[in-house]
């Protein structure tokens, strides 16, 4: 059987108050905040966050006492805008969401997979543990539906083989670069990836780039860029994979990591570089194309890369990963990856052996 109920866990504002005013939680204020922005007006945002005129009004006068500045802004025959402070709100509650999102649904599919050992009856689920990416992030959602299901842990490429290697999970996520930077990257997965004992599933290609604010002012073309004084740059974290390859790209273009201002700056996710750039924090970052899509950032493609889902060989015939395979290879999952910016989704559930895949 399979059990109804599904975990979830999300970020919460809460504006902290003394002995007379207690805690206030920023939810239906920053729900509102956002649908303004997306509208345009207040009456558009009530009806998008099913709130009546009067409770809206209220919500947003209160939270404008309580910070001892406006929030909107009316102009006439113009709209409502948001003010300065309610933008810089708004943008930081969205790089929180884009940081912490992928780890708290990790944490929230461990805790369910846990709970569920507590029920009778239970399935056995896949385990995979890979880095965040949205093909990934979609196959959580299409498998969500289907029994057993899938346990989604986040972690970088090595960290996730290394499970593997240790039993520790079904499918290991990695990603792999086209090109000059395919040796080395292979290099470095290589103790983990013995072919006698693995086979892979091929996941998507996607489109790795350098995202910039619209227009790019400050004309950023290539890594020779991260050099100069005026650029500042956000990087991944110590550990993964694009950031081992925003090395590779900087030693090729002859630049020192010493010279590139916010090195050492780290964002875990596509979406957080993204944030991170579109609330004016840094100029430019390494990322897939789909997430400088969804901030409106403008893309400077470098390099395509495949990911892939790495499996020993003896799970392969086992009827979960069966499964698996199927909804993979489906019309709703593959038409899901298809729209999704930047990904190619001509190859998805094709099984390779790493000789096939990379000779």
């Amino acid at each position: 059987m399979t059990y109804k109920f599904r975990i979830g866990l999300r970020p919460q504002w809460l504006l902290e108050g003394n002995a007379e005013q207690p805690e206030q939680p920023l939810h239906d204020m920053l729900s509102l905040l956002s649908a303004i922005d997306a509208t345009g007006n207040i009456a558009g945002a009530c009806r998008a966050c099913g709130l009546s005129y009067r409770h809206a009004w209220g919500v947003l006068r209160r939270f404008e006492t309580l910070f001892g500045t406006q929030l909107l802004i009316t102009r006439r025959r113009q709209g409502t805008v948001l003010s300065p402070f309610a933008q810089r709100l708004l943008w930081a509650n969205r790089r929180i969401e884009a940081r912490l999102m992928p780890t708290l649904e990790s944490m929230a599919s461990e805790l369910q997979e846990e709970l569920e050992k507590l029920l009778p009856e239970t399935i056995p689920h896949l385990r995979l543990h890979a880095s965040h990416g949205f093909a990934v992030e979609a196959l959580m959602q299409h498998m969500s539906s289907h029994p057993p299901g899938l346990e989604l842990r986040y972690r970088t490429a090595i960290e996730a083989l290394a499970s593997l290697e240790r039993h520790e999970c079904d499918l290991a996520g990695f990603q792999v670069p086209t090109g000059a930077f395919e040796a080395p990257i292979m290099a470095r997965y290589a103790q983990w990836l013995s072919p006698d004992d693995y086979l892979l599933i091929h996941l998507a290609v996607r489109n790795t780039g350098l995202f910039v604010v619209p227009g790019n002012p400050k004309g950023i073309r290539g890594m020779a860029d991260l050099a100069r004084p005026d650029v500042r740059f956000v990087n991944r974290q110590i550990g993964s994979s694009t950031r081992y390859l925003v090395g590779l790209m900087l030693e090729q273009a002859g630049v020192s990591i010493g010279d590139v201002q916010g090195y050492e700056t780290n964002e875990f996710t596509h979406m957080a570089i993204a944030a991170h750039i579109a609330s004016g924090m840094a100029d430019t970052g390494v990322g897939v194309e789909t997430a400088a899509w969804r901030f409106g950032l403008d893309f400077i493609p470098l390099v395509r890369e495949r990911y892939f889902f790495a499996i020993r060989r003896t799970s392969l015939d086992a009827p979960a990963m069966q499964e698996l395979l199927d909804i993979m290879r489906g019309h709703e999952y593959l038409s899901y990856v298809r729209q999704l910016v930047g990904y190619d989704a001509t190859d998805t559930g094709r099984l390779q052996t790493l000789q096939e895949a990379f000779g």
